[in-house]
């Protein structure tokens, strides 16, 4: 499939070589995680735009310990272990969409983990992991955890 960015390969007929950005850029056609997707339609950038944004607040809501509060008891090893395995599952493929080096699938991914953040981990609705503990100076406080 021609994305209009290849070159010929040598005379070949219909043979044409793709390349990816291997810099930030700014524009609608591109592809994100699937060849072909969201291509040049103005809708479906808008769509993968949502979806990379939906997976950044559900990899922080994985995150959070009211999720915890959810898993049962008696399986909690083997729940913990299964959303221990989607979570890494979904962060590679975060990974993945921000490297089609497309600005606007970075800022909604950062986006994404900021409102996760501030819904599960912060704030009125969060869970508290983000807040100083009373009786506790910003110089005694542990170090933040990465997950």
């Amino acid at each position: 499939m021609d994305m209009g960015g290849g070159h010929d390969m040598g005379g070949m007929p219909g043979m044409r070589m793709r390349y990816t950005h291997m810099t930030f850029f700014w524009g609608r056609k591109s592809e994100i995680l699937f060849v072909g997707w969201p291509g040049a339609d103005g809708g479906m950038y808008a769509l993968a735009l949502v979806a990379v944004f939906a997976l950044a607040f559900v990899l922080e809501f994985l995150g959070s310990r009211r999720l915890d509060a959810l898993l049962p008891r008696a399986a909690a090893g083997a729940a913990r272990a299964a959303v221990h395995t989607l979570r890494v599952g979904a962060a590679y493929l975060l990974m993945l969409a921000i490297m089609s080096f497309n600005g606007g699938v970075l800022l909604v991914a950062v986006a994404g983990h900021a409102a996760g953040f501030l819904a599960f981990k912060a704030g009125r609705f969060g869970d508290g992991r983000a807040q100083v503990e009373h009786g506790r100076g910003k110089e005694e406080l542990e170090p933040a955890a990465c997950a």
